[in-house]
């Protein structure tokens, strides 16, 4: 051999020789040496102490899921016990994360390319306790370098699989969030399957979309409180975390009970290094849908008690912001069915509510929450804070109108058929709500109403303090048989009740804004009937004894019936309000005052010639809303429609009542020759009555 053939021998040689020393080394090292320094650099580079307090070590193994040359390449398998993370500085407890044992693996191939590959760990006996103060400081946030905050980011890259886990404890104490929770992680007896929590139907889709989710492996209990209510819940969850692979659908289940609501949740959760994707059977019950607020952020009405179950998809990185889907949901409002679709978008500036609702049987009391005129048991059951007065009619609970800054909203609801009382002959009921910063609108509210349609636009500005509101409401083709359905002599009426109003005020509350109110309010009736029966049937006790002193308990015809009123500062003052019957033309002049629920009224009721009438005075109605009292006054019967014939007030309304007049199937509008006489400045006393 010669000399440079003996030099390149042993050369190599020796570096197999210094390899095998290296392996020896690295096989036999003991890593507790390093410890001092590793738990020195890491926490440095966290600021905040970092401890492997019991036993470090490295086992080199092959990896079995590499193929080819590199299978052959070993890979490091790390175990570490008794390991501890440390508070920053503010916190007032010593640990942020203890661990009995960690084990990874990690590639080697992949530092040559500044990556920490770690396709599992494996955490035993995880307990943290995460924290958050009011100012926004979180211990679970970390400053790598808090000197210079306008350093380059490292170079190295860090890839983690997916984690598993067993028995653990996590605490949460979130000020910002009025959050404090405890939660315990215990592995169940068994694994159940996913399919015996979700069905088979449920877990045969999950997998279509894109593989079979893991069994269930630990049991959750939870309990403290949830932004300020108490909260309480169970639950099972799967054991593996997979944080790559987003495919891999992670198990959820749970029911919790956060103050009055209670949830049930059973479904997956994918990509959950981002949060990524919910794929849940959601069931939401409680006092009152608007106290979701508070837990969820979303602008909700008042309600009866309720309860819902539905599909819930969530896109937690969808652009435009996380979006969740609620569909194909069915549940009870109170007594009504409801059904539909909403989805929930956080964009911005401002998360908005968009969807579609169904009812197809509503009871009309279950609305009474909308505008606080449910009683007081029923506000005080869904945590409603006023107390409606005895005295008074108006609501007086105020609206949230703070909430209604918080997000938009674009959805409609049809109600298609209204279970109503005799008094209230509503049919069917649409909506088209809209919400868009601080303003709310209802264009149009559609109520079908005794044959006929109740028409109205709604804005109310809840930007402005007060709330500033306007309606515009429009009643067209009431059928009077329709509306009195019980009352025998309006069986073959042909008549109708048409209206308009137009009104508009200040206030937080439905008392207020009509307290405050300006506008007009106008109605005529035709060919209809009036008895004390028909006042006891619509529950008018004054207006029994009105008709009572005026007809006796006889049912008289009223050929029509029209009233104007203008309203200013929350005051209605009569510009014409007048009954034109077959004995009687009958004048109400007066005032209803709505900031105070005060009526104070005039009945005088004049003779059609020969038909007299045995009274001589006119009658007063007067008192609270609620129950006003009624008498005779202690005056002459003054000649009403010629004193206002002479001063030449009655022209101007009669004209505008007349759009008002209709046709009814095809007979004539008794409404019409008593307007134009109006209209014209003559005194009606001389109108017939239709034989």
């Amino acid at each position: 051999m010669t000399r440079t053939g003996k030099i390149f021998s042993w050369t190599f040689v020796i570096l197999v020789l210094l390899l095998a020393v290296l392996v020896l080394i690295i096989v036999f090292f003991d890593w507790n040496r390093i410890k001092p320094p590793l738990n020195a650099k890491v926490s440095e580079e966290l600021h905040r102490p970092f401890a492997i307090n019991g036993n470090l070590a490295v086992i080199w193994q092959r990896e079995p899921d590499e193929g080819g040359w590199r299978a052959w390449v070993p890979w490091p398998h790390v175990v570490a016990e008794d390991l501890s993370l440390g508070n920053p500085d503010w916190s007032k407890k010593p640990q942020m994360v203890t661990l009995k044992r960690v084990e990874l693996r990690i590639s080697p191939l992949a530092l040559l390319a500044q990556r920490v590959v770690i396709p599992r760990i494996d955490l035993t006996e995880p307990n943290a306790e995460l924290q958050r103060l009011a100012d926004g400081r979180a211990n679970w946030t970390f400053k790598f370098d808090p000197k210079d905050p306008n350093a380059e980011p490292s170079n190295w890259v860090v890839d983690i699989g997916a984690i598993g886990f067993d028995k653990g404890h996590v605490t949460l104490d979130d000020q910002t969030l009025k959050t404090n929770l405890d939660v315990l992680i215990d592995p169940l007896g068994k694994p159940i399957p996913y399919s015996d929590i979700v069905g088979a139907k449920a877990a045969k889709t999950a997998q279509d979309k894109g593989g079979a989710p893991q069994d269930y492996a630990f049991a959750l209990k939870v309990k403290g409180q949830y932004h300020g209510e108490k909260l309480s819940g169970q639950g099972k969850i799967g054991g593996l975390l997979a944080l790559q692979d987003a495919s891999k659908p992670f198990p959820l289940q749970a029911q919790a009970k956060i103050g009055d609501t209670s949830i049930e949740l059973a479904g997956t959760l994918t990509d959950p290094l981002n949060l990524g994707a919910l794929d849940l059977r959601l069931k939401l019950a409680g006092a009152s849908l608007g106290n979701l607020y508070p837990l969820t952020g979303v602008t909700l009405p008042d309600t009866p008690p309720y309860a819902t179950d539905g599909h819930l998809i969530a896109k937690l990185h969808d652009e435009g912001g996380a979006k969740f889907t609620y569909e194909q949901f069915n549940g009870k409002i109170g007594s009504s069915d409801i059904h539909g679709d909403l989805t929930y978008v956080a964009s911005q500036p401002r998360p908005k509510l968009s969807g579609a609702l169904l009812s197809n049987q509503l009871l009309f009391a279950d609305l009474a929450p909308l505008i606080g005129a449910d009683s007081n048991d029923k506000q005080k059951a869904r945590g409603g804070d006023s107390k409606q007065p005895a005295d008074k009619v108006l609501p007086v609970e105020e609206f949230k109108t703070d909430r209604w800054r918080a997000m938009d909203a674009d959805v409609e609801f049809t109600g298609k058929r209204i279970v109503h009382s005799e008094k209230l002959p509503f049919n069917d009921l649409y909506t088209h709500l809209k919400l868009n910063d601080g303003e709310l609108s209802l264009e149009p509210l559609r109520f079908g109403v005794a044959g006929g349609n109740l028409d109205a636009q709604i804005r109310l500005n809840g930007r402005t303090e007060p709330l500033e509101g306007r309606a515009k409401l429009t009643a067209r083709r009431f059928k009077l048989k329709e509306l009195f359905p019980t009352f025998e002599p309006m069986k073959t009426s042909f008549g109708e009740l048409n209206g308009d109003a137009d009104i508009s005020g200040r206030g937080n509350s439905v008392a207020k804004l009509l307290g405050g109110a300006n506008g007009k309010l106008k109605m005529l009736i035709n060919d209809g009937a009036i008895s004390r029966e028909l006042m006891e049937l619509a529950g008018l006790n004054v207006g029994n004894y009105v008709v009572g002193k005026i007809f006796g308990d006889k049912e008289v015809k009223i050929n029509c019936a029209a009233a104007d009123f203008d309203i200013k500062t929350g005051l209605a003052t009569t510009q014409l309000f007048v009954f034109d019957t077959e004995n009687a033309i009958i004048y109400i002049d007066g005032t209803a005052n709505m900031a105070t629920e005060q009526l104070d009224l005039t009945v005088t009721p004049e003779s059609k010639g020969w038909r007299l009438i045995s009274l001589r005075s006119p009658l007063y109605v007067r008192g609270k809303f609620i129950k006003p009292d009624a008498g005779v006054k202690a005056v002459p019967l003054l000649l009403r429609g010629a004193g206002m014939v002479a001063l030449g007030v009655i022209a101007a309304p009669a004209a505008g009542l007349l759009a008002l007049v209709a046709p009814s199937g095809g007979e004539p509008n008794q409404c019409a020759p008593l307007l134009e006489q109006m209209k014209a400045g003559k005194a009606p006393v001389t109108v017939k009555p239709t034989k």
